[in-house]
């Protein structure tokens, strides 16, 4: 079955919404997404939505902390375009409905994350990401012009040499031509052709044991794109959030936002006692990686399992005012955050790397775009300041926007593209094999491949993986396709890159903390 559209979305988080809207003015859309259209990243992001809005913050104080949190490897002039463009980007929200916290004057109610020189986070209470979630949600539903599939996996790029028939040697000269696409309720494979394609697909946080992710941000887009030979690049920083609920069992792991620890509330270990003044002079509030690595010293130098968060000091109503979905969870776990500490550990967070772009989203293959998690702008360098990520998804949702549509006319749909070959059948046992090579997958990620690396650990990793991969391979050449298939394959090749990116880099830099090669000061 074949559909034909002038713009495909793949993803339904901000970046992947905000571009549907305003493409949806220039000719027909189909947005996909796996699940339902409101489970995503997006609705995961407590924090808020980086801007500078009042003095004295300023966009040169932003950009400013941008390249100091990114350990100086961001491209300075993708952090003032975003930077700069992102103020009117929050008007584009608001208008859509979405409702940021306000004082009793009028002005934003404005927040402090680490790594931030200035109160400069809109926020909506500690659920920001659901809140412009809901809003561009109901106004993508109501949009005449978009088609909305969910329950739909992308399962590969359409491209000129799909099937490994490479047909031109420059790798400009690959064109996207739409994907195949995966019925998950009719298990039927569609061609969806587009003029022009847009991956909005996240993050890969289920590469790890532990992660704030949602079960959906399994690396589909980076692992197409590398399949269909695109580029990608930075793969080997991997945000850690330090402060993840500890709650063995649960997944994904409940996030305790940062504005948490910009509120006030100090980090300790088991024994009560403070420790992030040993590790950087900004303490509690030292950029993400630096907190990251420090709770996971402390954790493996006093063999404990979790550290503390202590808001206790804090004024009990405001506290639970402002964290009121915090507090409300903690309460269901027993833990009052006004009397009691709240156990934490670091979880898989954000990719700062993925498909390389440049400043329109335009990635290395023609007609294809990439914004958001998925994407590598140069916004985030070594280490993603908070609260960077929804506003680079929505900048960049404009620029690519702008730019498709002024190309669209020239673009033709593609012809004689080939039905999915889906002749290969398995038997129902074998989901066995895909859980446990997936929990072999997550195990080699966390254990070796995590917060703190080396050579030997990382080569363990290569030489274990390569087996899964193989095994995986064999099995997925005589299954029939399904998401959890592809998802597990979707998961080794971005394991892969994550792992040969990290080999490459003979430095510990931002996110990349590598024993055998010491470090430059936090503080340059």
């Amino acid at each position: 079955m074949e559909k034909k559209y002038d713009f495909l979305v793949i993803g339904s988080g901000l970046g992947g919404l905000s571009f549907a809207l305003k493409a949806a003015d220039h000719g027909s859309v189909c947005m996909i997404t796996k699940s339902e259209m409101e489970e995503t990243n997006t609705r995961y992001a407590q924090g808020g939505i980086a801007a500078v809005t009042y003095e004295p913050d300023s966009l040169q104080k932003h950009v400013e902390d941008t390249l100091v949190a990114g350990d100086h490897l961001c491209n300075e002039e993708v952090v003032r375009m975003v930077v700069s463009e992102g103020p009117d980007q929050i008007q584009k929200l608001i208008q859509w409905g979405t409702k940021f916290d306000r004082q009793s004057s009028g002005k934003y109610d404005l927040a402090r994350e680490g790594g931030h020189s200035e109160h400069r986070i809109l926020h909506h209470k500690d659920n920001t990401g659901q809140e412009i979630q809901r809003a561009l949600s109901v106004q993508v539903r109501n949009h005449p012009n978009i088609d909305l599939l969910e329950n739909h996996f992308a399962v590969d790029l359409i491209t000129q040499h799909h099937h490994g028939k490479l047909v031109k040697r420059h790798l400009n000269d690959i064109e996207c031509y739409g994907a195949y696409v995966l019925n998950m309720e009719s298990h039927k494979v569609l061609r969806i052709l587009s003029r022009t394609t847009l991956l909005a697909s996240g993050g890969a946080g289920n590469l790890y044991s532990t992660t704030t992710n949602p079960p959906i941000a399994t690396g589909d887009g980076v692992a197409m794109v590398y399949r269909a030979k695109g580029i990608i690049e930075n793969m080997e920083f991997v945000q850690f959030h330090p402060t993840s609920l500890y709650n063995p069992g649960e997944s994904p792991s409940y996030l305790i936002t940062e504005a948490m620890r910009g509120y006030g509330a100090i980090l300790r270990n088991q024994m009560g006692e403070k420790f992030m003044h040993k590790y950087d002079s900004r303490g509690s509030l030292a950029p993400r990686d630096i907190v990251a690595r420090a709770i996971d010293n402390e954790l493996k130098v006093h063999g404990h399992d979790f550290v503390y968060l202590d808001a206790t000091h804090l004024k009990g109503n405001e506290l639970k005012e402002h964290f009121p979905n915090i507090r409300e969870k903690c309460q269901s776990l027993g833990i009052d955050i006004t009397r009691d500490m709240i156990p934490v550990v670091p979880a898989a967070h954000y990719m700062c790397g993925g498909v390389k772009v440049d400043m329109d989203g335009q990635t290395w293959i023609k007609r294809l775009y990439a914004v958001g998690e998925v994407s590598s702008t140069g916004l985030h360098g070594a280490n993603r300041l908070a609260s960077n990520s929804l506003i680079e998804a929505i900048v960049f949702a404009e620029r690519a926007c702008l730019h498709a549509v002024a190309n669209v006319p020239e673009y033709q749909f593609a012809e004689q593209i080939p039905e999915w070959d889906d002749s290969g059948t398995t038997h129902p046992e074998e989901m066995v094999l895909i859980t446990q090579n997936l929990k072999e997958v997550k195990q080699i990620m966390t254990n070796y491949v995590g917060i703190v690396r080396s050579d030997l650990r990382l080569e363990r990793a290569t030489a274990r993986l390569e087996i899964i991969y193989r095994e995986t391979e064999e099995l997925y050449k005589k299954s029939k396709v399904s998401q959890r298939i592809c998802q597990l394959r979707n998961l080794i090749n971005v394991g892969y890159l994550v792992i040969k990116m990290a080999q490459a880099r003979k430095e510990s830099r931002g996110l990349h903390y590598n024993l055998d090669y010491p470090r430059r000061s936090d503080q340059d």
